[in-house]
């Protein structure tokens, strides 16, 4: 690793961890646990297996994931029609219809509707995560009650705490509403959501630990959170990256195009030829994972990391950013090279620790089936469909790359590309 690398990767894993987390670890934690535990924030123990359990088995299993394809289908369908319907010549904010896009869908599959405070949930989203990753007063003097009282931190924090909340009550309250008015009509359901599968599974009981409607809220919270922010922004890096790389962006279009052959929609029956496609998702999220430092960890036990003493209890984070741009094991690791995956030998599934942007070990991420399956058909979509200018004037190596860093690592302006339909949807 250059040695630039190598104290990037033990400023974050060893100081940020001393100067940042640790010291708030006591507002963290009244904070996140007042009205129950998610997954998230979970600490080891047998409510967080129990949650982990429920995850994989029951709300993100392959099977389920599977049973959301029409809706995942139907919102790509909804968003390829809003992009061909803008005029001629007129930008796209394309970073804005992907967000609305996987939003509505992670939160079609949850609650069987869209959601109808959405821009509101947004909203809140967005503020919890510059609170999460916010550099303040109290950071710096944390053992000074000025200091925090003056910064606040702690006060917006529990007021989004309590919002987040609240939303995620109304929530459960909108798909209550929907699954009576489906009742009372003589309507088919669809199929289970995962809010109706947890309270469900709460009702049934015969758990280690009863599931309370504040685990259940913060459940959701978690899937709301990330089921809409770490798909989109993948997606929004995927076609930077294309329009930076107008070889990579032609070769992934004839793919598509070929394997289509002028279908009047793309359907998920299609993605099982789209090899390449696949390797352009990869390749982004080696170069932009969704969540850099992926989520914090706790030594349980005292240990070693780069011949550093860590005590126990230490928070620590795990530079994913860095390593996938360290070149002991990419060749080129800046350049946006799809064709490095071609061989099949590194994956994303938690066993090639060069590569981990959906993490490793018991906090991996389990929703990552329900990521891939949203962020292949959206990108084939895209790519299908449509071709796409940048504004006039601007070459692709001066397409604006910034990021903004945070909990995850978005844009830092959204993408504004010109739509040029292709294959007209129907």
């Amino acid at each position: 690793m250059e040695q630039w690398a190598y104290y990037l990767c033990l400023f974050l894993v060893l100081l940020l961890p001393l100067l940042l987390l640790k010291l708030n670890s006591k507002h963290r934690g009244v904070i996140m646990n007042s009205e129950g535990e998610g997954l998230v924030f979970a600490r080891y123990g047998t409510p967080w297996r129990q949650l982990r359990k429920i995850c994989i088995l029951e709300l993100l299993s392959a099977r389920r994931v599977q049973s959301f394809r029409h809706i995942r289908e139907d919102e790509v369908a909804r968003l390829v029609a809003a992009v061909a319907a803008v005029p001629p010549g007129e930008l796209v904010n394309v970073s804005e219809q992907i967000a609305v896009l996987i939003t509505d869908s992670a939160v079609r599959a949850m609650i069987g509707d869209r959601f109808k405070r959405r821009e509101e949930f947004l909203q809140t989203l967005e503020e919890g995560v510059k609170l999460a990753t916010g550099f303040n007063l109290g950071d710096l003097f944390p053992s000074s009650w000025l200091a925090n009282f003056i910064s606040g931190t702690a006060r917006r924090a529990e007021e989004n705490h309590r919002k987040s909340y609240e939303l995620m009550e109304y929530a459960i309250k909108q798909h209550e509403e929907q699954r009576a008015a489906t009742s009372s009509n003589g309507d088919v359901e669809e199929g289970e959501d995962l809010v109706g599968a947890l309270l469900r599974i709460r009702k049934e009981g015969g758990l280690d630990v009863p599931l309370t409607m504040g685990m259940v809220k913060g459940v959701i919270l978690d899937l709301f959170g990330a089921g809409s922010e770490t798909s989109a922004t993948t997606l929004q890096w995927a076609m930077s990256e294309l329009m930076r790389n107008p070889n990579v962006m032609r070769k992934a279009q004839a793919e598509v195009r070929d394997n289509l052959q002028e279908k009047p929609k793309v359907t998920e029956d299609d993605l099982t030829n789209l090899k390449y496609l696949k390797l352009i998702i990869k390749e982004t999220m080696r170069l932009h994972p969704a969540a850099p430092l992926l989520l914090p960890r706790e030594a349980r036990e005292p240990c070693k990391i780069l011949g550093y003493d860590v005590p126990k209890g230490t928070t620590v984070l795990v530079n994913a950013w860095a390593i996938g741009r360290d070149p002991k094991h990419w060749e080129d690791p800046e350049e946006f090279k799809p064709e490095r995956f071609e061989s099949g030998t590194v994956d994303f599934k938690g066993t090639d620790f060069e590569y981990i942007p959906f993490g490793a070990g018991r906090r991996m991420c389990p929703g990552m089936t329900f990521a891939q399956a949203s962020m292949e058909i959206v990108l084939a979509a895209l790519l299908y469909h449509f071709d796409w200018e940048l504004p006039s004037g601007l070459k692709p190596s001066g397409l604006d790359m910034i990021e903004k860093m945070g909990v995850t690592v978005r844009r830092k302006n959204d993408l504004h590309l010109y739509p040029v339909v292709r294959v007209p949807p129907i």
